[in-house]
Protein backbone atom coordinates (compact mmCIF):
# COMPACT_ATOMS: atom_id res chain seq x y z
CA UNK A 1 0.00 0.00 0.00
CA UNK A 2 1.55 3.16 -0.91
CA UNK A 3 1.74 6.01 2.18
CA UNK A 4 1.06 9.36 1.89
CA UNK A 5 1.97 11.63 4.53
CA UNK A 6 0.47 15.61 3.42
CA UNK A 7 2.04 18.90 6.05
CA UNK A 8 1.79 17.03 9.07
CA UNK A 9 2.82 19.28 11.93
CA UNK A 10 3.30 19.12 15.59
CA UNK A 11 5.90 19.64 17.99
CA UNK A 12 8.49 18.01 16.23
CA UNK A 13 7.17 18.45 12.82
CA UNK A 14 7.27 21.77 10.44
CA UNK A 15 5.08 20.15 7.69
CA UNK A 16 6.41 17.22 6.56
CA UNK A 17 5.20 15.84 2.80
CA UNK A 18 6.30 12.50 2.34
CA UNK A 19 4.55 9.78 -0.47
CA UNK A 20 5.92 6.33 -0.19
CA UNK A 21 5.10 3.83 -2.89
CA UNK A 22 3.71 0.53 -2.52
CA UNK A 23 5.79 -1.66 -1.46
CA UNK A 24 8.79 0.68 -1.58
CA UNK A 25 11.49 1.07 0.98
CA UNK A 26 12.20 4.79 1.97
CA UNK A 27 15.20 5.43 4.17
CA UNK A 28 15.08 8.49 6.09
CA UNK A 29 18.01 9.90 7.78
CA UNK A 30 18.98 12.65 9.08
CA UNK A 31 20.73 14.93 12.09
CA UNK A 32 19.45 14.44 15.72
CA UNK A 33 16.73 15.92 16.61
CA UNK A 34 15.52 16.65 13.04
CA UNK A 35 12.01 14.72 13.99
CA UNK A 36 12.57 11.18 12.31
CA UNK A 37 11.65 9.11 15.34
CA UNK A 38 8.62 11.62 15.60
CA UNK A 39 7.35 11.14 12.12
CA UNK A 40 7.03 7.49 12.62
CA UNK A 41 5.34 8.21 15.47
CA UNK A 42 2.67 10.27 14.19
CA UNK A 43 2.41 7.83 11.15
CA UNK A 44 1.65 4.51 14.13
CA UNK A 45 -1.10 6.66 15.65
CA UNK A 46 1.49 7.56 18.98
CA UNK A 47 1.60 10.96 19.01
CA UNK A 48 -1.29 14.11 18.22
CA UNK A 49 -0.18 16.21 14.66
CA UNK A 50 -2.37 17.65 12.22
CA UNK A 51 -2.17 17.05 8.73
CA UNK A 52 -3.02 14.18 6.95
CA UNK A 53 -1.66 9.95 6.87
CA UNK A 54 -3.11 7.90 3.92
CA UNK A 55 -2.35 4.46 3.46
CA UNK A 56 -3.72 4.19 -0.10
CA UNK A 57 -6.74 6.11 -0.60
CA UNK A 58 -7.71 5.71 3.09
CA UNK A 59 -7.18 8.51 6.17
CA UNK A 60 -6.16 7.19 8.51
CA UNK A 61 -5.98 9.95 11.30
CA UNK A 62 -9.08 8.95 13.23
CA UNK A 63 -7.93 5.37 14.00
CA UNK A 64 -6.32 4.32 17.29
CA UNK A 65 -2.70 2.50 16.87
CA UNK A 66 -3.83 -0.87 17.12
CA UNK A 67 -6.58 -0.42 14.06
CA UNK A 68 -4.02 1.31 11.23
CA UNK A 69 -2.16 -1.52 10.74
CA UNK A 70 1.05 -0.33 10.94
CA UNK A 71 3.85 -2.57 11.75
CA UNK A 72 6.35 -0.55 14.30
CA UNK A 73 10.09 -1.80 15.24
CA UNK A 74 11.36 0.54 18.05
CA UNK A 75 14.96 1.15 18.76
CA UNK A 76 14.28 -0.83 21.80
CA UNK A 77 14.08 -4.49 20.97
CA UNK A 78 11.97 -4.39 24.21
CA UNK A 79 10.63 -8.30 23.61
CA UNK A 80 8.93 -9.91 26.44
CA UNK A 81 11.28 -11.99 28.73
CA UNK A 82 9.03 -13.82 30.84
CA UNK A 83 8.45 -15.42 26.81
CA UNK A 84 9.41 -17.64 24.52
CA UNK A 85 10.19 -16.76 20.71
CA UNK A 86 7.42 -18.45 19.74
CA UNK A 87 4.70 -16.63 22.36
CA UNK A 88 6.83 -12.77 21.64
CA UNK A 89 5.68 -14.05 18.04
CA UNK A 90 2.76 -14.58 18.80
CA UNK A 91 1.52 -11.86 21.17
CA UNK A 92 0.09 -9.20 18.61
CA UNK A 93 -1.74 -12.14 16.86
CA UNK A 94 -3.54 -13.14 20.20
CA UNK A 95 -4.43 -9.60 20.88
CA UNK A 96 -5.98 -9.49 17.74
CA UNK A 97 -8.29 -12.41 18.49
CA UNK A 98 -6.60 -15.08 16.63
CA UNK A 99 -6.40 -18.65 18.02
CA UNK A 100 -6.27 -22.19 17.66
CA UNK A 101 -4.90 -23.46 14.03
CA UNK A 102 -4.90 -20.26 12.35
CA UNK A 103 -2.68 -18.55 15.22
CA UNK A 104 -0.32 -21.67 15.11
CA UNK A 105 -0.26 -21.67 11.57
CA UNK A 106 0.51 -17.70 11.17
CA UNK A 107 3.19 -17.93 13.87
CA UNK A 108 4.86 -21.28 12.03
CA UNK A 109 4.72 -19.17 8.85
CA UNK A 110 6.63 -16.29 10.35
CA UNK A 111 9.28 -18.19 12.28
CA UNK A 112 9.89 -19.99 8.95
CA UNK A 113 10.33 -16.48 6.96
CA UNK A 114 12.38 -15.48 9.58
CA UNK A 115 14.80 -18.31 9.75
CA UNK A 116 14.51 -18.60 13.26
CA UNK A 117 12.35 -21.93 13.61
CA UNK A 118 14.69 -23.57 15.42
CA UNK A 119 14.62 -20.82 18.54
CA UNK A 120 10.74 -21.00 19.00
CA UNK A 121 11.58 -22.53 22.34
CA UNK A 122 14.32 -20.25 23.61
CA UNK A 123 13.80 -17.13 26.30
CA UNK A 124 15.38 -13.45 25.17
CA UNK A 125 18.02 -13.83 27.11
CA UNK A 126 19.13 -17.02 25.58
CA UNK A 127 19.40 -15.22 21.59
CA UNK A 128 22.50 -13.09 20.86
CA UNK A 129 21.86 -9.67 19.77
CA UNK A 130 20.95 -10.79 16.02
CA UNK A 131 18.76 -13.34 16.89
CA UNK A 132 16.55 -10.84 19.11
CA UNK A 133 15.97 -8.33 16.26
CA UNK A 134 15.19 -11.20 14.03
CA UNK A 135 12.24 -12.07 16.52
CA UNK A 136 11.26 -8.14 16.95
CA UNK A 137 11.02 -8.24 13.09
CA UNK A 138 8.89 -11.37 13.41
CA UNK A 139 6.64 -10.12 15.91
CA UNK A 140 6.35 -6.91 13.94
CA UNK A 141 5.08 -8.57 10.80
CA UNK A 142 3.18 -11.32 12.44
CA UNK A 143 0.07 -9.07 12.17
CA UNK A 144 -0.22 -8.54 8.21
CA UNK A 145 0.77 -5.06 8.98
CA UNK A 146 0.32 -2.91 5.58
CA UNK A 147 2.79 -0.52 5.95
CA UNK A 148 6.31 -1.20 8.20
CA UNK A 149 7.78 1.32 10.58
CA UNK A 150 11.50 0.52 11.37
CA UNK A 151 13.58 3.11 13.61
CA UNK A 152 17.34 2.07 13.90
CA UNK A 153 17.09 -1.42 13.88
CA UNK A 154 20.61 -2.60 13.08
CA UNK A 155 22.17 0.63 15.19
CA UNK A 156 23.25 -1.44 18.55
CA UNK A 157 24.64 -4.21 16.33
CA UNK A 158 28.14 -5.63 16.24
CA UNK A 159 29.28 -4.74 12.36
CA UNK A 160 29.17 -8.32 10.92
CA UNK A 161 26.00 -8.65 12.40
CA UNK A 162 24.34 -5.21 10.92
CA UNK A 163 25.84 -6.48 7.70
CA UNK A 164 24.26 -10.12 7.69
CA UNK A 165 20.72 -8.24 8.69
CA UNK A 166 20.58 -5.91 6.01
CA UNK A 167 21.05 -8.91 3.62
CA UNK A 168 18.19 -10.31 5.28
CA UNK A 169 15.68 -7.65 5.29
CA UNK A 170 16.45 -7.02 1.67
CA UNK A 171 15.75 -10.43 1.17
CA UNK A 172 12.52 -10.47 3.56
CA UNK A 173 11.38 -6.98 1.69
CA UNK A 174 11.16 -8.25 -1.72
CA UNK A 175 9.28 -11.46 -1.24
CA UNK A 176 6.79 -9.59 1.10
CA UNK A 177 6.87 -5.95 -0.93
CA UNK A 178 5.83 -3.80 2.28
CA UNK A 179 5.65 -0.77 1.95
CA UNK A 180 8.47 0.51 4.06
CA UNK A 181 10.58 3.19 6.03
CA UNK A 182 13.73 2.74 7.55
CA UNK A 183 15.05 5.40 9.85
CA UNK A 184 18.87 5.26 10.04
CA UNK A 185 21.53 8.32 11.11
CA UNK A 186 23.74 6.02 8.73
CA UNK A 187 23.78 7.18 5.28
CA UNK A 188 25.37 4.45 3.53
CA UNK A 189 23.57 2.14 5.19
CA UNK A 190 20.23 4.24 3.97
CA UNK A 191 22.30 4.25 0.11
CA UNK A 192 21.95 0.08 0.96
CA UNK A 193 18.70 -0.07 1.96
CA UNK A 194 17.09 2.36 0.44
CA UNK A 195 15.08 2.64 -3.00
CA UNK A 196 15.29 6.25 -1.98
CA UNK A 197 16.31 8.17 0.37
CA UNK A 198 14.79 10.81 2.45
CA UNK A 199 16.73 13.84 4.64
CA UNK A 200 14.88 15.26 7.02
CA UNK A 201 16.30 18.47 9.18
CA UNK A 202 14.50 21.08 10.83
CA UNK A 203 11.15 18.82 10.96
CA UNK A 204 10.99 19.19 7.48
CA UNK A 205 12.03 16.92 4.55
CA UNK A 206 14.25 18.56 2.46
CA UNK A 207 15.02 16.26 -0.30
CA UNK A 208 13.95 12.44 -1.64
CA UNK A 209 16.09 11.12 -3.97
CA UNK A 210 18.25 7.86 -5.23
CA UNK A 211 21.64 8.87 -3.97
CA UNK A 212 23.03 10.33 -7.33
CA UNK A 213 19.83 12.57 -7.12
CA UNK A 214 20.96 13.94 -3.42
CA UNK A 215 24.43 13.84 -3.83
CA UNK A 216 24.79 15.84 -7.78
CA UNK A 217 21.52 17.62 -7.65
CA UNK A 218 21.10 18.68 -4.08
CA UNK A 219 18.17 20.92 -3.28
CA UNK A 220 19.88 23.28 -0.58
CA UNK A 221 23.07 23.89 1.13
CA UNK A 222 21.55 21.70 3.60
CA UNK A 223 21.42 19.00 1.56
CA UNK A 224 24.88 19.33 -0.26
CA UNK A 225 26.38 19.53 3.11
CA UNK A 226 25.01 16.30 4.54
CA UNK A 227 25.78 14.51 1.29
CA UNK A 228 29.24 15.10 1.21
CA UNK A 229 29.30 18.55 -0.85
CA UNK A 230 33.08 19.24 -0.33
CA UNK A 231 33.72 15.81 -2.17
CA UNK A 232 32.01 16.39 -5.52
CA UNK A 233 34.26 16.72 -8.28
CA UNK A 234 34.63 17.45 -11.99
CA UNK A 235 36.32 15.60 -14.00
CA UNK A 236 38.60 16.89 -16.97
CA UNK A 237 38.57 13.38 -19.10
CA UNK A 238 37.95 9.84 -18.88
CA UNK A 239 39.63 7.02 -19.75
CA UNK A 240 37.85 3.29 -20.38
CA UNK A 241 39.90 0.09 -18.94
CA UNK A 242 39.04 -3.45 -18.42
CA UNK A 243 36.54 -5.00 -16.06
CA UNK A 244 33.44 -1.80 -16.15
CA UNK A 245 36.23 0.10 -15.03
CA UNK A 246 37.44 4.22 -16.28
CA UNK A 247 39.81 6.44 -14.95
CA UNK A 248 39.18 9.62 -14.27
CA UNK A 249 41.07 12.95 -14.07
CA UNK A 250 39.60 15.04 -11.36
CA UNK A 251 41.55 18.09 -10.78
CA UNK A 252 45.21 16.50 -12.33
CA UNK A 253 44.12 13.15 -9.30
CA UNK A 254 43.50 10.21 -11.23
CA UNK A 255 41.22 7.57 -9.92
CA UNK A 256 39.86 4.20 -10.92
CA UNK A 257 35.89 5.06 -10.76
CA UNK A 258 33.07 2.30 -12.04
CA UNK A 259 32.06 2.64 -15.88
CA UNK A 260 29.00 1.51 -17.39
CA UNK A 261 29.77 3.10 -20.46
CA UNK A 262 28.28 6.59 -20.18
CA UNK A 263 30.44 9.89 -20.16
CA UNK A 264 31.64 10.42 -16.63
CA UNK A 265 31.19 13.97 -15.75
CA UNK A 266 30.95 14.29 -12.08
CA UNK A 267 32.06 12.07 -9.10
CA UNK A 268 31.62 11.93 -5.63
CA UNK A 269 31.52 10.22 -2.19
CA UNK A 270 30.47 10.54 1.09
CA UNK A 271 32.74 11.80 3.74
CA UNK A 272 32.18 8.49 6.18
CA UNK A 273 33.52 5.88 3.27
CA UNK A 274 36.83 7.99 2.94
CA UNK A 275 39.54 6.03 4.66
CA UNK A 276 42.72 7.64 6.82
CA UNK A 277 45.78 6.25 8.00
CA UNK A 278 49.00 7.63 9.21
CA UNK A 279 50.90 4.37 7.76
CA UNK A 280 50.74 2.98 4.35
CA UNK A 281 47.21 0.67 4.41
CA UNK A 282 47.53 -2.59 3.21
CA UNK A 283 45.90 -3.92 0.25
CA UNK A 284 46.44 -2.84 -3.57
CA UNK A 285 48.05 0.50 -4.30
CA UNK A 286 44.42 1.90 -5.89
CA UNK A 287 42.69 5.13 -5.35
CA UNK A 288 45.38 5.66 -2.55
CA UNK A 289 46.77 9.77 -1.89
CA UNK A 290 48.67 11.35 0.54
CA UNK A 291 46.58 14.71 1.86
CA UNK A 292 47.67 17.23 4.38
CA UNK A 293 45.45 17.43 7.12
CA UNK A 294 43.89 21.10 7.28
CA UNK A 295 41.31 21.84 9.91
CA UNK A 296 39.71 19.25 12.34
CA UNK A 297 36.17 20.19 13.92
CA UNK A 298 34.86 17.76 16.95
CA UNK A 299 30.80 17.45 17.08
CA UNK A 300 30.60 14.32 19.20
CA UNK A 301 30.31 11.37 19.01
CA UNK A 302 32.01 12.54 15.33
CA UNK A 303 35.07 13.87 13.95
CA UNK A 304 35.08 15.91 10.84
CA UNK A 305 38.89 16.16 9.16
CA UNK A 306 38.94 18.42 6.10
CA UNK A 307 42.22 17.56 4.19
CA UNK A 308 44.21 18.71 1.10
CA UNK A 309 44.92 16.45 -1.98
CA UNK A 310 46.83 17.64 -4.50
CA UNK A 311 44.61 20.63 -5.55
CA UNK A 312 41.46 19.45 -3.90
CA UNK A 313 39.97 19.60 -0.78
CA UNK A 314 38.73 16.61 0.74
CA UNK A 315 36.19 16.18 3.85
CA UNK A 316 36.35 13.27 5.96
CA UNK A 317 34.26 12.42 8.68
CA UNK A 318 34.89 9.10 11.58
CA UNK A 319 33.54 8.11 15.24
CA UNK A 320 35.58 10.55 17.54
CA UNK A 321 37.28 6.89 18.92
CA UNK A 322 38.65 6.26 15.57
CA UNK A 323 40.12 9.53 15.62
CA UNK A 324 41.45 9.44 18.56
CA UNK A 325 42.88 6.11 17.81
CA UNK A 326 44.85 7.60 14.34
CA UNK A 327 46.17 10.70 16.43
CA UNK A 328 46.16 13.41 13.46
CA UNK A 329 46.41 16.72 14.37
CA UNK A 330 46.35 19.97 11.68
CA UNK A 331 49.67 19.68 9.62
CA UNK A 332 49.97 16.14 9.57
CA UNK A 333 50.37 13.88 6.35
CA UNK A 334 47.86 11.10 6.07
CA UNK A 335 47.48 8.24 3.68
CA UNK A 336 43.62 8.73 1.49
CA UNK A 337 42.13 5.96 0.41
CA UNK A 338 38.94 5.56 -1.64
CA UNK A 339 37.30 2.85 -1.83
CA UNK A 340 36.41 2.05 -5.44
CA UNK A 341 32.64 0.86 -4.87
CA UNK A 342 32.09 4.07 -2.73
CA UNK A 343 32.80 6.56 -5.15
CA UNK A 344 29.30 7.79 -7.08
CA UNK A 345 29.38 9.18 -10.81
CA UNK A 346 27.59 11.50 -12.75
CA UNK A 347 27.16 10.30 -15.99
CA UNK A 348 25.75 11.60 -19.62
CA UNK A 349 25.23 9.96 -23.53
CA UNK A 350 28.57 9.99 -24.89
Amino acid sequence: MEVRVEGLENFALKGVDLTVGEGEVVALVGPTGAGKTTLLNAIAGLVPYKGKVKIGQNPIDHLPPERRQVGYLFQGLALFPHMTVWENVAFGLKAKGLKGQALEQRVEEVLELLRISHLRGRYPKDLSGGEAQRVALGRTLAPWPRVLLLDEPFSKLDLRTSKYLRTEFKRLQRSLKITTIFVTHNVTEAFEMGDRVALMAEGKIQQVGIPEELMFKPSNDLVSRYFGGPNVFECRSFTPLDSGLAQVDVGGLLLLVPYTGKKITRISFLPWNVHLSKDPPPGPNVNRLMGAVEKVEHDPPFVRVELTVGPKRILVEMEEETYNHLGLRPKDHAYVVLPLRAIRTLESEL
